[in-house]
């Protein structure tokens, strides 16, 4: 029968705060796989060892922080809230039930003012980078690259134009040093110098810039969305798809002219093999670099711009011993030049073009002259293509979608990646430092706790009669590629 509930009683009660959070919660499997304190060593430089009111803990506000990314709280002052009333997050704090959360201005300010023009983020994520390394759960051997866009909050009818340094790849002094070569071995005078400012400032060109986040950029891309946004650069190891390194660059700055920068870093720290990355970054130049340190590029395929001639590039045969094209009528393009973004101009005869049948499939231009062009370094290019098409590629490559595409989307969908939370390229890149370590540590508390399981699972087939024999092995075999694929996705 209905009965009238009995009003509310307040009475003591005897608990303790481990007992409200679940055994199987995030936070303690997070807890468990990662110790903190490394975070107080730090940052004691950015504290006064001596003078002033006693600070709240360091090691508390980075957790703090990390929750928000954890679990998508997008909003400092939610956060606050959300600590507040959830028992787990408390616990994972180090905090008793009476004891006060933090306002949210103390978060903000001590992000603002103590730990944003520091690197203190940055060693926070290369450090849980290097636990994960130490662990097995990331070997380094097989990495992928790729990049998102976070839209800034800028409105893009709040825009200016304004003259900005043209960006400047990382690769520009080995390029040059590529091409005066070049000239010299076909009898080409030298290039004149770039002729610079009296202040001797780079080169520069007209840009829209937004008035209000003038460190983003306006990206236009073809089935990209226009507007004002920052790219997130992420290398990810093919493993378990460990974040490696994440970069933030505005967003009108293409992909590959950080790349090479970036690889040189994570280079310095692993020892690479294979690295799988977009199309974006199939550039003559990224192929010839990652070559020259003995990385194998495994490039996605780049579609190309179909102009108005029936026969394209592809339909012309290069000669390398006599340097020379052959179009499809047999017909030769002798080298012309080398310009100084390091692309070989090879040209037609125009009397032979005049007669030929087949040229207005070749050719419109009015000189009856056909062009090709030849990266200095295009056999790097071709080389990374040629790779790409193996068994052994294709297999790499296949992986990209389950890693570094997959931690993307895991990102967006989960840790509020789809907007940048704050103005300025140091705050955006403060947000995907914390993202990625987050992820990071989400990944590897599940990783340890299937591992310890897998131990004690191989622990108690050890003590099995010795009967089973292949049957035992192919199981252990079974058992061990299961787990590894099924986190590893």
């Amino acid at each position: 029968m209905l009965k009238t509930p009995s009003p509310q009683q307040y009475q003591f009660e005897t608990i303790t705060l481990d007992e409200l959070v679940p055994e199987d919660h995030l936070v303690r499997k997070i807890d468990a796989a990662i110790d903190f304190e490394f975070i107080r060593d730090a940052v004691a430089h950015l504290y006064c060892p001596d003078n002033g009111r006693p600070a709240i803990d360091p090691v508390r506000l980075i957790k703090m922080m990390l929750l928000g990314y954890l679990f998508g709280i997008p909003s400092e002052r939610r956060l606050a809230k959300e600590i507040q009333v959830n028992v787990a997050y408390r616990w994972f704090l180090r905090m008793v039930l009476t004891e006060k959360v933090p306002d949210a201005s103390t978060l903000s300010q001590n992000r603002l003012r103590r730990f944003n023009h520091s690197d203190i983020f940055q060693q926070i994520f290369d450090h849980i980078v290097e636990l994960a390394l130490s662990r097995g759960m990331a070997n380094g051997r097989v990495l992928y690259t790729d990049s998102t866009h976070l839209k800034a909050d800028a409105n893009p009818r709040k825009a200016v134009n304004e003259e900005r340094p043209v960006g400047v790849s990382d690769y520009l002094e080995q390029l040059d040093a590529a091409v005066e070569a070049d000239r010299k071995k076909h009898a080409k005078k030298p290039l004149p110098a770039v002729k610079k400012t009296p202040e001797n400032a780079v080169a520069v060109k007209n840009t829209k810039v937004s008035t209000t986040d003038p460190d983003s950029g306006f990206m236009h891309r073809d089935n990209k969305p226009k507007g004002f946004f920052y790219l997130d650069h992420r290398t990810v190891d093919g493993k378990h798809g460990i974040i490696i390194d994440t970069h933030v660059t505005p967003g009108n700055v293409h992909d590959s002219q950080p790349f090479i920068g970036r690889l040189e870093r994570q280079v310095a720290r692993f020892a690479l093999e294979p690295v799988a990355v977009d199309a974006g970054y199939f550039t003559a130049a990224v192929c010839h670099l990652t070559q020259e340190r003995g990385i194998a590029l495994v490039p996605g395929y780049r579609r190309p711009h179909k102009g108005q001639n029936a026969f394209q590039k592809k339909h012309f045969r290069y000669d390398e011993k006599r340097d020379v094209y052959v179009c499809p009528a047999d017909a030769l393009l002798v080298y012309s030049t080398t310009d100084r973004n390091g692309y070989r101009h090879y040209r037609s005869d125009p009397a032979v073009c005049q007669r030929c049948e087949q040229r207005q499939q070749c050719t419109q231009s009015s000189k009856v002259q056909k062009t090709i062009t030849r990266h200095v370094w295009e056999a790097s290019k071709e080389e990374a293509n040629r790779l790409r098409l193996t068994t052994w590629g294709k297999k790499i490559y296949t992986r990209r979608k389950e890693t570094v595409e997959r931690s993307f989307a895991d990102a967006k969908q989960h840790h509020g990646h789809r907007y940048a939370r704050f103005r300025g390229l140091s705050k955006v890149q403060m947000q995907c430092l914390l993202a990625a370590t987050a992820q990071n540590m989400k990944k590897m508390a599940l990783l340890a706790l299937l591992y310890c399981f897998y131990r004690w699972w191989k622990a108690s087939w050890e003590g099995q009669s010795a009967s089973l024999g292949g049957q035992k092995a192919q199981l252990t075999v079974l058992w061990k590629n299961i787990a590894i694929t099924t986190y590893g996705r």
